[in-house]
């Protein structure tokens, strides 16, 4: 076997293997050998079929086969031993046809995308934008309106307010205002506050049972859709239904706000956990504070991401990287759809080697040990989403089968290796701390 590396560019190269008989024979007749032994034919016991027959049925398949296995094998073998580091895979050059059926000698033509070199010193002297979500009053306050609403109670006032939802009958009226014979008659609920329309929000907001009200199906519905499902009727029927609607209160549903109370204290964190409203806001803001932990480190982590992009500015073998996407990707890929999607994978894959890169130079490493910490931690916390406490022994069995699974094996590593590199950025880099609001962290509008 020989293999040649050509180089091309900084970013490009060329792999070569020729084969002779001497690399592939032996392992072609042991697999020769196999498959008589395994093949069944009319007129031959099992196991006896002769060699020859055996040769002529499959032997091309067997050596192609045999073949394959032994380039994979040498391709990477020749990349870990001479630790070519590449993106993507080997490819097989275009137009290089190979003739099995009268040649016994080989050359195989590969092309290599490698891995562009670069700098990259972490230090203070590297400064990164630190937002963390201030946790002011209206902040709190908006918590608790969600929590007095979660843990409230369901109530029937007399009078309906935006908020309610009203149990109701409805019957389609003719021109005349007569309720049309063999017309729409339906018992459905509908929430004030989800109508689209300002005008039935104001003919509905202040009903009571038993009230009569004339709306318009247009009004009531925003879509054909919306008309078919609440009012069973055909699609087809509902896109130019726009009837008058008798609408019947029958009854009103509101769910009233929990009192902030000792009640409501012990339900949430037990008895005498917590003793007054001004303990349960202390405690809301620390709640705040972790909860908003992961999407502070996420935030920072898109920072210094964006930031070391646009300086290290990383050249990618991109000609190379674009065949390989169209060659590898599941779904059929268009140029079109090339081109558009490929800046957004490019700054990926520049961010994956500058993480790499941090990886390396700093001899980060996840041990056995630290994957299956990691994820007996995942494991509690979805126990705990169920208000459950596993027995240890029985996380520890679980995270030992997640683990054998490959997939789930390495998210549970790479996350375990982005979160230590998180941890060197915190570290080594110089942080600008800003507490901003709620609105600002999360780019919604004033």
């Amino acid at each position: 076997m020989n293999i040649i590396k050509k180089d091309i560019d900084a970013l490009n190269a060329e792999l070569s293997i020729t084969l002779t008989p001497q690399d592939y024979e032996e392992k072609v007749n042991n697999a020769i050998k196999k498959a008589q032994k395994q093949a069944a034919m009319p007129g031959f016991r099992a196991g006896k079929v002769p060699v020859g027959l055996i040769k002529k049925q499959y032997g091309k398949g067997i050596l192609v086969e045999e073949i394959n296995k032994i380039l994979n094998d040498s391709l990477y073998n020749y990349i870990n031993d001479n630790k070519l580091e590449i993106l993507g895979n080997p490819m097989p050059k275009e137009n290089s046809a190979v003739d099995f059926d009268t040649k016994t000698e080989w050359t195989f033509e590969y092309e290599l995308g490698l891995s562009p070199k670069f700098d990259l010193n972490l230090d203070k002297s590297q400064s990164f934008t630190y937002n963390t979500v201030k946790i002011d009053d209206e902040l709190v306050e908006k918590y608790l309106k969600d929590v007095k609403r979660n843990y409230g109670k369901p109530s029937n006032p007399e009078v309906a307010e935006e908020k309610d939802v009203l149990y109701i009958d409805i019957v389609e009226l003719d021109t005349d205002g007569n309720i049309t014979p063999g017309g729409v008659f339906k018992s459905t609920s509908i929430g004030i506050d989800r109508l689209k329309s300002e005008a039935a929000k104001a003919k509905l907001t202040g009903a009571k049972k038993e009230d009569k009200i004339i709306i318009n199906a247009n009004e009531l519905y925003d879509s054909a859709v919306d008309k078919s499902m609440s009012l069973g009727i055909d699609k087809e029927i509902a896109e130019n239904f726009n009837a008058n609607l008798q609408v019947t209160v029958k009854n009103i549903a509101r769910m009233e706000d929990a009192e902030l109370n000792q009640e409501l204290f012990d339900k949430l964190y037990g008895a005498g956990i917590i003793n007054s409203e001004a303990e349960f806001r202390d405690k809301i803001k620390g709640e705040l504070a972790v909860m908003f932990t992961q999407d502070t480190d996420r935030k920072f982590v898109e920072t210094v991401e964006k930031s070391l992009v646009e300086k290290l500015k990383i050249t990618l073998p991109d000609n190379f990287l674009k065949r390989w996407l169209m060659a590898v990707n599941e779904k059929p890929l268009t140029k079109e759809q090339l081109e558009s999607e490929y800046p957004a994978y490019a700054r990926s894959m520049q961010w994956k080697l500058i993480e790499n890169k941090i990886v390396k130079d700093n001899n980060i490493t996840v041990t056995p040990e630290e994957a299956k910490e990691e994820a007996g931690t995942f494991i509690r916390s979805q126990y705990a989403r169920y208000g459950q406490a596993p027995d240890e022994a029985e996380v520890a069995k679980i995270a030992e089968s997640i683990l054998t699974k490959k997939e789930e094996a390495q998210k549970i590593v790479e996350g375990l290796y982005s979160k230590k590199v998180l941890d060197l950025l915190k570290t080594n880099c110089k942080l600008d701390n800003k507490e901003v609001s709620y609105n600002e962290f999360f780019g919604i509008p004033a």
